[in-house]
């Protein structure tokens, strides 16, 4: 018996994200998508995908990568939120670091054309191990293997304004989780 996922793998990396909202059940007011992709068909790259009143309510995108930020648009990142399956959003350039130890924090760093952004996850839980195969999950073509770490606490910076709202506890596979959380070692693949 093969011990290797029968899929294509079509891309590896990272995707920590911040969900926030003022109240738990409310619209977030804050979507933070990033991602620090090693292996993709457009190559390597950081890009974040964000939308917050910080943003006007607008998605903005920022990437060392716009080759890769698109084809993610039009993959995996465009499968799980429709808004952003449109490449005409603007891409603006960027650098990207970071610091932390994800036991305790973890903060990204964006910089581009004047703007300064800080992710930054603190109150962290126990990790879990998700896996699924594509089209296991309803509305999801592509499947996915990563180590999903929650983080309670969360905050993100643009320009020295901080975004408003919290994340949420939440429960997932019957384990504690949150609405913001690391996503670190995540393969995703499609059916060949």
């Amino acid at each position: 018996m093969s011990i290797a996922d029968p899929n294509k793998t079509i891309l590896t990396g990272e995707n920590p994200f911040i969900r926030l909202s003022p109240k738990d059940g409310e619209p977030n007011s804050t979507e933070a998508s990033y991602w620090r992709i090693i292996f993709s068909p457009a190559g390597p790259g950081h890009v974040l995908y964000l939308k917050s009143e910080l943003t006007e309510g607008r998605w903005r995108i920022y990437s060392d990568n716009i080759a890769m930020a698109r084809w993610l648009q039009s993959t995996v990142q465009g499968m799980l939120n429709a808004e952003l399956s449109d490449t005409t959003i603007p891409c603006a350039d960027a650098q990207f670091s970071k610091a932390g130890d994800p036991r305790y924090f973890w903060t990204e760093y964006i910089k581009s054309h004047g703007e300064d952004i800080s992710l930054t996850w603190f109150d962290i839980g126990e990790p879990l191990l998700i896996h699924s195969q594509p089209n296991q999950i309803p509305d999801r073509r592509y499947g996915v293997c990563t180590v999903l770490i929650p983080a309670l606490g969360t905050r993100l910076v643009r320009n020295g304004v901080e975004a408003k709202g919290r994340s949420w506890p939440r429960e997932r596979e019957g384990r504690p989780f949150s609405t913001s959380a690391l996503a670190f070692s995540e393969s995703w693949t499609e059916a060949v």
